[in-house]
């Protein structure tokens, strides 16, 4: 079982940068592919960034390219993702996701472990 908790939401203003942390517990994070999705307030929830247990393999919606980074630190049993450049479009609740397996899927369907999610609001 994988306990997952995300931190780091807030309100802020478009232009501005958050970095959400997602910290693990009950199982080390290396064996575990991770995504980060977010859904908006009406909407379904999609998938934003997925990383592999490397930290090579990479995917990104093509909405937060150039924008957003997703980074690992399996040490710490801690995935991030550093949002720059914030729209009020990118306001949604974000989660983070665990996946036993190798590689990251952008299918919320393919990971067997979710967090309760943080809350970003960025207004204009």
């Amino acid at each position: 079982q994988v306990q997952l908790v995300e931190s780091g939401g807030g309100l802020v203003q478009a232009g501005d940068s958050l970095r959400l942390s997602c910290a693990a517990s009950g199982r080390t994070l290396s064996n575990y592919a991770m995504g980060w999705f977010r859904q908006a307030p009406g909407k379904y929830r999609e998938f934003v960034a997925g990383i592999d247990w490397t930290g090579r393999n990479i995917q990104y919606a093509d909405s937060v390219k150039g924008r957003f980074t997703i980074s690992r630190d399996n040490a710490k049993n801690t995935v991030y993702l550093q949002m720059n450049s914030l729209k009020p479009d990118d306001t949604a609740n974000y989660y983070c996701a665990a996946r036993p397996s190798l590689i990251p899927s952008m299918l919320e369907q393919r990971y067997d472990y979710w967090g309760q999610g943080t809350q970003v609001t960025v207004s204009s």
